[in-house]
């Protein structure tokens, strides 16, 4: 199958990237408006963008009605965000808070998560997230007609978990029980291998589909359920 990316719509070249691109990093931002109201939102567009200063990059897209997210709209207003780590044992909330609340509403309240004060920027951490980034925006960048934007952000402060932090500036990503993205799913990163791997091992795991952790069925897709809550907003 060979497609045409200038063919596709935007819902069309959402899903092929969604489902091509993976596990995605989630971002897991906080943000507070200008009248003080925290906001969360999942973002699996997300990577590290540069050393020296250190900086993440976000690609964030509009609301399902056409309009700016609340978590863009935080950060072009006040220049500052927080990136949290998300892990196994918060990943409902993490879910929950891709949902579009009405304006107003302290999604921190919302979805059951505490706040812990940052050092340099207003937006709160979240309580019991391994690792915290304390971001000021240094650029926005917007990238097509449907109102899609990058933002780039420089990690001010880094927040760890005193456990995780190793010998010579290293983490200990073996102890995070990190969650990724994969399309409309989640997966947890459990799994670490050096190559080369032995043969045996290769043999054993060539065509085997991936180990599902909510005993749902081989194939099982959320999209269409009741229960589905898109990380970014794009019809079915």
């Amino acid at each position: 199958m060979i497609i045409d990316g200038s063919a596709l719509d935007a819902t069309a070249a959402f899903k092929l990237l969604i489902g091509s691109i993976l596990p995605r990093p989630i971002a897991w931002v906080s943000t507070i408006s200008v009248d003080g109201v925290a906001n969360l939102a999942p973002v699996s567009f997300f990577t590290g963008a540069g050393r020296k200063p250190p900086m993440v990059s976000l690609a964030l897209q509009p609301r399902s009605d056409g309009e700016l997210m609340d978590t863009f709209v935080n950060i072009r207003d006040t220049g500052e965000f927080v990136v949290n780590v998300a892990t196994l044992p918060q990943a409902h909330q993490l879910h929950r808070s891709a949902a579009e609340f009405p304006p107003g509403v302290d999604e921190f309240d919302a979805v059951g998560l505490e706040k812990a004060p940052c050092e340099v920027v207003k937006p709160p951490r979240i309580v019991g997230a391994p690792i915290s980034l304390e971001c000021r925006l240094e650029r926005v960048l917007p990238i097509s007609e449907l109102a899609d934007h990058i933002v780039f952000g420089v990690v001010e402060r880094f927040h760890i978990r005193d456990d995780l932090y190793l010998e010579r500036g290293r983490i200990d990503t073996g102890a995070l029980a990190p969650i990724g993205r994969l399309a409309a799913e989640y997966t947890l990163v459990e799994n670490v291998f050096v190559t080369p791997l032995d043969e045996d091992v290769l043999d054993r795991r060539a065509g085997r589909r991936m180990q599902r952790l909510d005993g749902l069925p081989t194939g099982f897709s959320p999209m269409g359920s009741a229960t589905y809550v898109p990380s970014r907003p794009v019809a079915d």
